[in-house]
């Protein structure tokens, strides 16, 4: 089954300082057909206007990895974790028996990003922050691993859950392909420009969840980048 999930079928939050779409449904307005795949929870695509944010809050036993696709992110949390992530690259953290965080704009242009949260394997983990620069010229027309819970992933951020996070950038008429392990799902969301998978047009912040499905083929319309989450 591939279902697509249009940005205008998404629910979410138009807020002077954030605007927000989720792909997966959060609360009882959200599009309830928009549910959870295995240990992939949420992916939220927000903007977030400049010299604003989200101010100091909690999570625990929760996965989270963020992709900035515009702009910088400012990070700082109760670990000593402190840092700017900026377009392109990758944050990811434990929230284990707890952590308190903020996440605000510095720059003066909104800043844009992919929110994904994934359930851990083990609770109660000692929390901790990474982040990782990956430049997109590694990333043409392959897929390469940017947070991973799996072994062999070394070069990925390590995440405490039985998933990985994905990204590519893509030529015109360039495909690439991945395939899905038996009892686990994809998820791919298009950051920029337009793509098919297995032939079904998606555009601009679109994604596309992929249950029972082998393999995923993702052809290029114009020149795009993507994200995909295979979870357990």
């Amino acid at each position: 089954m591939l279902q697509i999930r249009n940005l205008d079928s998404l629910a979410g939050s138009d807020l002077p300082w954030l605007k927000a779409k989720h792909h997966f449904a959060l609360h009882g307005h959200d599009n309830a057909a928009h549910e959870p795949l295995g240990s992939l929870v949420v992916l939220n695509d927000d903007e977030v206007a400049p010299g604003t944010g989200f101010p100091m809050h909690g999570h625990r036993d929760m996965e989270i990895v963020t992709y900035v696709r515009e702009g910088l992110l400012e990070h700082t949390d109760t670990t000593g974790g402190r840092g700017q992530i900026a377009a392109g690259n990758v944050q990811a953290f434990s929230a284990g028996s707890g952590i308190r965080h903020s996440e605000t704009n510095p720059g003066s242009g909104p800043l844009k990003l992919f929110q994904i949260w994934l359930r851990p394997r083990r609770l109660g983990i000692a929390p901790r922050w990474a982040t990782k620069p990956f430049p997109k010229a590694e990333r043409a027309n392959r897929w390469v691993v940017l947070a991973s819970g799996l072994p062999g992933d070394k070069e990925a951020i390590a995440i405490e859950a039985d998933a990985r996070v994905l990204g590519a950038t893509l030529t015109r008429g360039q495909s690439i392909g991945y395939e899905i392990g038996a009892s686990r799902y994809g998820y791919l969301v298009v950051a920029r420009g337009a793509v098919s998978v297995n032939g079904m047009r998606l555009g601009a912040r679109d994604g596309i969840a992929a249950k029972d499905v082998s393999k995923i083929v993702v052809a290029a319309i114009d020149d795009a980048e993507v994200v995909l989450v295979d979870a357990a």
